[in-house]
């Protein structure tokens, strides 16, 4: 299991979708600025909480990250 790096500037992310995977969660929060690490928090289970933490590379890109993609979508290719 690796361990969050919580000495930077982080984010919560919220109401993800269950299959949302870190690499998509990363992938989103990117449009803010240079991610250093995605999360997608999970159960005793193994199973997704529905939530992660992104972590940046600096404050600046995290704040951003707030104002600008508060209540986006998150689109997952499906599978067909």
């Amino acid at each position: 299991t690796s361990e969050l790096n919580i000495t930077h500037p982080s984010v919560y992310v919220g109401n993800l979708a269950y299959e949302t995977s870190w690499q998509d969660l990363k992938d989103h929060m990117r449009q803010a600025g240079n991610v250093d690490q995605a999360n997608i928090l999970q159960g005793e289970d193994g199973r997704s909480k529905g939530c992660g933490i992104v972590i940046y590379q600096n404050v600046r890109d995290a704040s951003r990250a707030i104002r600008e993609l508060q209540n986006s979508t998150l689109h997952i290719p499906l599978c067909t």
